[in-house]
């Protein structure tokens, strides 16, 4: 397979993207174009067409974590780097409005600001989404990544960006990576031990909200909380 620089012009993915637009590429070529370069025998192309074909697409790649994308043949760690920002980018984009302040007074709103952030990531993420009195979002922050346990979500790394803030309540976020939001009884024993917590800062936990694959839970409406 000759090099995509011997390629016809009109044909290299970053020609035509500056030519003809993004929205005319293919995921592969514009994969390509953030892979940068392929390996001896394949192209960026090449390597990128491999990649959507093992992982079935690109919303199941872009939730797959940095290590396990450089392990890919072909990726190496500095081109999962690149990938995994643009992922987070677009993450990012799709989750906030600009201009717009966003509330958060039900587990609704907060699935519609958080579930494009987290819906497809591969592992547990905890979040926190600091309040105003008016359910206003100050700033959110990850708290723990990994398998979720009272060990590793401590009451505080929870508490104090809300103390910090003057946080009015917060909200407690975290993803199922199996899609299924059904809270586990880790889920209900966590929830009730940080809401103990705040009560002794006088500060008001409106909801633990769970993500799933374009679902979720609200241990509120549960009454849990």
């Amino acid at each position: 397979m000759s090099a995509i620089s011997r390629w016809p012009k009109a044909e290299r993915p970053r020609e035509r993207l500056y030519h003809i637009g993004g929205e005319a590429l293919a995921d592969a070529e514009l994969l390509a174009i953030q892979l940068g370069s392929g390996v001896r025998g394949r192209t960026a192309v090449d390597v990128a067409r491999e990649m959507l074909v093992e992982y079935g697409s690109l919303a199941e790649l872009s939730g797959r974590g940095v290590a396990e994308i450089a392990r890919i043949r072909g990726v190496g760690r500095a081109k999962a780097v690149r990938l995994a920002s643009a992922f987070e980018l677009t993450r990012r984009l799709r989750a906030r409005v600009p201009a717009t302040r966003t509330i958060l007074a039900s587990p609704e709103q907060v699935h519609a600001a958080f579930g494009p952030l987290m819906d497809q990531l591969k592992r547990e993420v905890f979040r926190v989404a600091l309040l105003d009195a008016q359910n206003g979002l100050l700033r959110d922050l990850v708290v723990s990544e990994g398998t979720l346990s009272a060990s590793l979500v401590h009451p505080r790394e929870v508490f104090k960006p809300a103390i910090l803030e003057s946080a009015a309540s917060v909200i407690l976020i975290h993803n199922h990576p199996s899609g299924d939001p059904t809270p586990s009884r880790e889920d209900v024993r966590l929830t009730r031990q940080l809401v103990e917590c705040a009560k002794l800062l006088d500060l008001r936990i409106h909801d633990h909200v769970i993500i799933g694959r374009g679902r979720f839970a609200s241990l509120a409406e549960r009454g849990v909380i």
